[in-house]
Parts: structure tokens; sequence; C-alpha cells
């Protein structure tokens, strides 16, 4: 069978010093095999630098494992769109970083608050229509936040090194920046400097566990739990070696297009109602928009790629809502 013999062209003006007019590539060559071939034409040491586009759509082809001959405009033009991304980063390291944030800035609070808050609350409680905790000790719903989060997060970062798959290497190392803000400002540090004041709701609330507060715990149980299943199921939904993509079924596919994105906004939901932090409303809302458009990229893509095959969801994380 005969190989693939692709146009190479620059996407940005600037370009690509060195490019090749053309390129030559196995049939089973992979959109990770062009950008190596081109990286070495073009003299560029990290091949993870070159972004290989659609000739048409100008999208990125993100899924490095694919095969080419299974992109159809790029075979039916016989061209391969390329641009210099810049350095790069892993995602892998990405994940690790943005996850971070929380697992610092928890503990921090917690270690600094009987410090903190004393000196700032004279300057706060004609404000407040309330009184503070000002005993000194965490309260019931601060300690479950406490460990609620950080397992949370510590649960991520697992899952990040030794559970998921990427199908790119690396993001452009600008990115980091962007991607960890969410985390670091919102579910770290407001989230935390909130949590844990002696003048917030979850200090104010019973010390005794509510049947709220049971609720709470339990969907963050059932959300966690399903959370991890639905990422382990998607990490070995691909057997070694296949390059194909797969439609999932079971485990909330039936329900949504993404249900891990549902099963984090229980566990959030969890949280909220042992915590009845406000903060933490804002950052699993502002989540939320944010899940909803990539699952409906992901919708998209199904619909696009398998046609017939794939049932058409019409909410992408919460069933009859989003």
């Amino acid at each position: 069978m005969a190989g693939l013999s692709l146009k190479v062209t620059n996407r940005s003006r600037k370009g690509l010093k060195n490019l090749p007019p053309s390129v030559e590539l196995p049939t089973d060559a992979t959109v990770e095999d062009a950008k190596k071939v081109v990286a070495r034409a073009a003299k560029v040491s990290d091949y993870n630098r070159i972004g290989i586009f659609d000739p048409v759509s100008k999208k990125t082809l993100k899924d490095r494992k694919s095969l080419l001959r299974e992109q159809t405009e790029v075979i039916k033009h016989g061209e391969l769109l390329v641009k210099d991304l810049g350095p790069q980063i892993s995602w892998r390291l990405v994940y690790v970083i943005e996850y971070l944030g929380p697992l610092l800035f928890h503990p921090l609070f917690v270690g600094v608050r009987n410090h903190l808050y004393p000196a700032v609350w004279p300057l706060l409680k004609n404000h407040l229509p309330y009184e503070a905790r000002l005993n000194g000790e965490l309260s019931f719903a601060q300690r479950a936040a406490f460990a609620m989060i950080m397992a949370h997060f510590v649960k991520r970062e697992l899952e990040t090194l030794f559970l998921h798959k990427f199908s790119a290497n690396t993001m452009p190392f600008a990115y980091v920046f962007r991607n960890s803000f969410f985390y670091w400002a919102f579910a770290g540090l407001l989230g935390a400097v909130e949590i844990y004041a002696p003048f917030s709701p979850a200090a104010l609330a019973p010390e005794d566990p509510t049947p709220l507060t049971y609720l709470g715990i339990a969907l963050y149980l059932i959300g966690e739990i399903a959370n991890f299943d639905v990422h382990y199921y998607l990490a070995h939904l691909r057997k070694p070696g296949e390059t194909a993509r797969k439609i999932p079924h079971g485990h909330g596919f039936s329900l949504v297009t993404c249900p891990n994105y549902m099963f984090e906004i229980i566990a959030w939901i969890g949280i909220i109602l042992v915590t009845r932090s406000p903060s933490l409303v804002v950052f699993i809302s502002v989540g939320t928009y944010f899940m909803w458009t990539w699952a409906w990229g992901k919708e998209k893509a199904y619909r696009k790629q398998f046609g017939d095959k794939y049932k058409k969801k019409r909410s992408v994380i919460l069933p009859g809502l989003l």
C-alpha cells in the first residue's frame, strides 16, 4: 500500500524556517509521527512544539495517537497545516500544578487562622450581622471541609500522576498560568480565606451534624467514587496498541455526554451543603460553565465522528438541565 505524500504549509505569517514543501509518511502514520517528521525537517528540537491543524477548519489535531488517514480534510486536500506553538509544558505537569494550589492554601489558612482572623475581626465586626466563633477551635463543618477538600485534590493529583491518559503530550507553557489561576484563586485562596474564618457560615454551622450535613457527606462520597469510576473506565477504554476512538457506554454515559463532570458537580454540591460556603458556590458555578462548554465540544465531536452509531444527548453534564 502506498504511503502518504502531504504538502506542508505554514499557518502563521512568520512560520517555521526550513520547512519542507512536502513530507512522505507511512500509511499508518499518526499525528505524532507527522509532528516528528516535520520537526526533524525544520530542525526543531522538541517535536511537541509543532502544531498540526485541519486545513479547512483550522482546528488543531489534538489526539496525537489518531491516524492521519482518518483525518478527512487532511487526506482530501493532501495538506498538513503546521505552526510553531512555542515553548511547551507537559499536560500532566500542568494538572499537577493546577491542583497543588488548594493543597497549599487550605493547610496554610488552618495554620494561621488563630493569628490572622483575631487581627481583622475588630475591623469587620460592625459590618457583619452575626458574631464570630472566637474560641480558636474549628467547627465540625470546618473540619469536614478541610478533610473533604484535601481528599478531593489529593485524589485529583493521584489520578493525574497514575491514571489519566492525555491525547496531547504538551501545551504552550504560558497556559499554565491561565489554567492554574482558577483553582489557586477560587478553590484555594478564596475558599480557604472564607471557610476557616471564625465568622464564616462553616464556623457558625451547628456543631452536631444535621440531616443536611449527612446528605452533603453522602453526595460527596457518591460523587467522588463515581467520578473515579468514570476516569478509570475512560483510561482503559482503548486497549494497548489501539488508536481508534470508541463510544463510551455505561458508567453514566447513558445520561449525559460527560458523567465525570456530573459526578464532579455532585461532589462539590456535597461539600457546599456541609460548609454553607458562598465562595465554593462561586467556584463550582464558574467551573460548571467551563465543564458545560467542554462537554458540548465533546458531544459535537462524538456526533461528527460516529454519526448514526452515536446516540445524541440533549444534556451534556446534568440530566435535564445542562
